[in-house]
Formats: C-alpha cells, structure tokens, sequence
C-alpha cells in the first residue's frame, strides 16, 4: 500500500475518533434538540472550514463555477446529513440510529462509484464493507436490551437514517468528485462545507436557543463545532484527497466503535460480548483496508490513487 494511502486512511480514522465523541458530548446538553445539535456541529464546522479556505476558493472560483453542480449537490448533502442524523438517533436511540445511518454510507457511496462513476469496486472493498456492516449490527444488537423506543419512532428513525447515510455518502462522493477534477482539498472541502453551513444557518438561529441558555450547554456546542466537526473535517478532508469516497466511509464506520467505548468508559453504559465481536470485527475492517492493494479496479494515480472511468466525472458541471 502506498504511503499516500496510508495517510488516508489514518486521517480519516483520526476523524472517526472525533466524530465518535459527539454522542457523548450531546449528553451533557439535554435541553437541546436533534436540529439544534446538528445545525450547531455542520453548521459551524462548515462555515470555519469555508473561513480557512478563502485563499483556496478564490484562485479556485473559475473550476468551481464550472463544476457548481457538484457544489450544491454537495452543500445540500451536508445540510442534510446533520439533522437526518441527530434525528434519527433521537427517534429510534443511538444504537440504531448511528448504525443505521453509518453502516448505510458505504453502500451508497459504493452505489454512486459503480454506476455514476463506472467504477469496478474491488472485492477488498466489498469484504471491508460487508464486515463493517456486521460489525455495526452486532454492537446494535449489544444495545438493544435499553430503553426501547416507540415502534413509530423507531421506524422514522430508520428510515431518517437511511437519508443520512445517502447524504453523507453524496457529500463525500461530491468533495472527492471536485478534488478528482483538479480542484485543491481545500476550495473542495470549504466550498461544499460552507455551502451546508450557510444552509444550515437559518435551522440554528430557529432552533439553537437551548444552546446558548447555559454555559454548559455552550461550551457542547463550541466543543462540537470545533473539534468534531472543523478539526474533524479537516482530517477527512486529507483523506478524502487520497483514498476514494468508499473507501472514506468504509474508514468511518469506527465511528459507532469509539462511540460505544466512550459510552461504556463515561456514560457508563454497558457493552455485552456480543459488542466486543462487534468491535473486533470492526477493528479488521481497517486491518484490511490498510492492507489492500486499492479500493476500486481502477485505482491509478491521481488524487488519492484514483482516476474515474473515461468520461465519468471529468466534464465541467458532471455530478
């Protein structure tokens, strides 16, 4: 495996280590609603990352407006993701709603590679992805013996997953698109961000009052705009310039992994051994990532070792 791969993939599981603190961190504001939470984590994240990358964008504006439809498929992606997601988990509880969302993305953004970009995926590929989703399953099922919730909410939960999972899938599909066609990382990442974080202004101002009524409550909102979600996307964002966009999520699905260990280690929730399993077989999902050879059958070069199939995602304004 290249060095470049390797610096990837150990971004972006530095990434999946500080997404999977948001869960946790959430606990200590319960007066704040799902859309609040996310609006306030996206939101800002997304508008720093467009701050820091105002030099990047404006010697990347002509790309940009050449490919402005991936930009708004993206920004509307990363609106999307945050309240889907902090919904979902608020719906059906946690453990479904993060495995749900998590263990979908990777077979989305397998979707969108095969048959948008014509991209072969490897069977390293789909053995990481299937195991990450066993993986998944199993610390969900570890965590079914809590508070159940309503059999309405548990379904709304799901189905709120499922759209997170599509639009994070979209948004990473559509950042690697844009760095693929000679766009920098980051007039990708602060183009795409940003766009969600402006999106995403008008949920917070209606809905984030809860966050500034104490200083705890603050001090979450802070805490998870700029650790998680800048520094986070940040990291995923030098992944994403060198491994593809399934590979990338494949990557996260530690996410749910750190998030159980945070909440046996602080919560204090309990994890049988049937999410120790879970989190083993997780643990082999980056073991083999790490060492395969490529995520899709034409990996060569190019941003993170791939170049799209001819004709796919290279003309102006494709997404």
């Amino acid at each position: 495996m290249s060095g470049s791969r390797r610096v990837g993939i150990a971004a972006i599981t530095g990434a999946s280590l500080l997404w999977g603190t948001t869960g946790t961190a959430a606990t200590f504001a319960p007066g704040a609603g799902p859309l609040a939470i996310g609006a306030a984590a996206l939101g800002i994240g997304g508008l720093l990352q467009a701050v820091i990358a105002v030099p990047a964008l404006r010697a990347a504006a002509p790309a940009l407006r050449a490919n402005r439809r991936a930009v708004v498929v993206g920004s509307l992606a990363v609106a999307i993701y945050p309240l889907a997601f902090y919904s979902s988990m608020h719906l059906s509880g946690v453990a479904i709603g993060s495995v749900v969302s998590l263990a979908s993305a990777p077979l989305a953004s397998g979707l969108l590679e095969r048959f948008v970009d014509r991209r072969r995926l490897s069977r390293w590929w789909m053995l990481a992805a299937t195991l990450g989703i066993l993986g998944s399953l199993l610390l969900c099922l570890s965590k079914l013996d809590g508070p159940a919730a309503s059999a309405g909410g548990t379904v709304a939960g799901i189905g709120l997953g499922l759209v997170a999972g599509a639009s994070y899938a979209v948004y990473s599909w559509a950042a690697h698109g844009l760095m693929s066609r000679g766009v920098g990382r980051s007039a990708s990442m602060g183009a795409v961000f940003g766009g969600g974080g402006i999106l995403l202004l008008p949920v917070l101002v209606a809905t984030g009052a809860p966050l500034i009524a104490s200083p705890q409550a603050f001090a979450v909102a802070g805490y998870m705009a700029l650790i998680p979600m800048f520094l986070g996307y940040v990291l995923f964002g030098l992944g994403l310039a060198r491994v593809s966009a399934s590979t990338a999520t494949t990557v996260t699905l530690t996410e749910p992994a750190v998030a159980t260990v945070l909440a046996v280690l602080i919560v204090g929730e309990q994890l049988t051994s049937v999410g120790w399993a879970g989190l083993a077989v997780i643990a082999g999902v980056l073991v083999i990532l790490a060492a395969a050879p490529a995520t899709s059958a034409r990996a060569r070069g190019g941003a993170g070792g791939l170049e799209p199939a001819s004709g796919a995602l290279s003309a102006p304004g494709m997404f």
